[in-house]
């Protein structure tokens, strides 16, 4: 039977003619998936900046043809848009730092080992992943009791800790960390508080960056919750937005109706579209590549250990 010797191993080590095949086939897969993931990324990219006549027509297959910055001009040209992307950007970053605060507050206490009725308050709080009040108790809670319509906090409040995400962040405790280090910061004297901020915060650096994504790409690609409470225009984020030019086709509503003819308006709508979809995803292309390195040891945390 023919042998490989697999490169990067020890010479000894040696793969089989089913191994290799194998191998080679599931190399042959992923590139094919990445293809399929990749291509309609870089087609957005490219329409975006190509000639909406080129587009129309069918030309632009890989890079852009008549290469244009017009759709982009046009995007930040409506003012509505540019404050779309605003408060989209803030209500991320407000959403993302309580979310992150509560969500370490609770994880902290729960991955205590002399916390009496901790087994009970866990069965509790994961009752409410399978179980909640449903949509219209909270649109009248959010809306009537605490009267958070046309407010930002209506957007953050009721999504300020996820469940799953918390108890991702209690097993780094309990399992990446050595309970010996808070039991030696206690017997120097440092509270409980302290400890948290001292000595589990700044060892918990993979798990907070990756859950803060998280939490970051969930409030960027939130726009139900701003459908149901955000009315006024100059307070909805990017995404009502978006569904405003990408469902309800009213990206007409961003051109000047005189300056063209109605079937070049039309055409240089769908190139619009290409130019607010990229725009829309240039925030997460920015964060992502500052938390990649944390980002595969964070996800297999919850997958291990419970």
């Amino acid at each position: 039977m023919t042998q490989t010797t697999r490169p990067g191993t020890n010479k000894n080590a040696r793969m089989s003619k089913g191994d290799v095949r194998f191998e080679t086939g599931i190399i042959i897969l992923l590139a094919i998936l990445t293809v399929l993931i990749i291509y309609p990324l870089v087609y957005v990219v490219s329409a975006s900046f190509s000639d909406a006549l080129m587009v129309a027509a069918g030309r632009v297959i890989l890079w852009p043809v008549s290469f244009t910055t017009d759709n982009y001009a046009q995007v930040f040209k409506n003012q509505s848009l540019v404050t779309g992307f605003c408060n989209s950007m803030l209500i991320m970053g407000m959403g993302t730092a309580l979310n992150l605060v509560m969500t370490v507050l609770a994880a902290f206490p729960l991955s205590r080992r002399h916390l009496w009725g901790r087994n009970v308050l866990m069965k509790l709080i994961t009752f409410t992943m399978f179980f909640s009040g449903g949509l219209i108790p909270t649109y009248l809670m959010v809306s009537k009791t605490l009267g958070l319509m046309n407010s930002w906090l209506a957007l953050i409040l009721p999504g300020a800790i996820s469940v799953y995400n918390m108890i991702i962040m209690r097993t780094y405790f309990t399992s990446s960390i050595p309970y010996e280090i808070q039991e030696a910061a206690e017997i120097d004297g440092a509270s409980h508080f302290g400890t948290l901020l001292l000595i589990m915060l700044p060892l918990s650096g993979p798990v907070i960056a990756v859950i803060g994504l998280y939490y970051a790409v969930g409030h960027w690609n939130s726009y139900f919750n701003a459908l149901l409470y955000i009315s006024e225009e100059k307070l909805q984020p990017l995404q009502l937005h978006l569904r405003k030019i990408l469902i309800l086709n009213s990206s007409q509503a961003i051109m000047d109706m005189a300056s063209d003819e109605a079937a070049r308006q039309a055409m240089r709508a769908e190139t619009i579209k290409y130019a607010v979809i990229v725009v829309s995803s240039v925030p997460m292309l920015i964060i992502y590549p500052f938390v990649q390195r944390f980002f595969v040891k964070g996800v297999m945390i919850g997958s291990v250990k419970g």
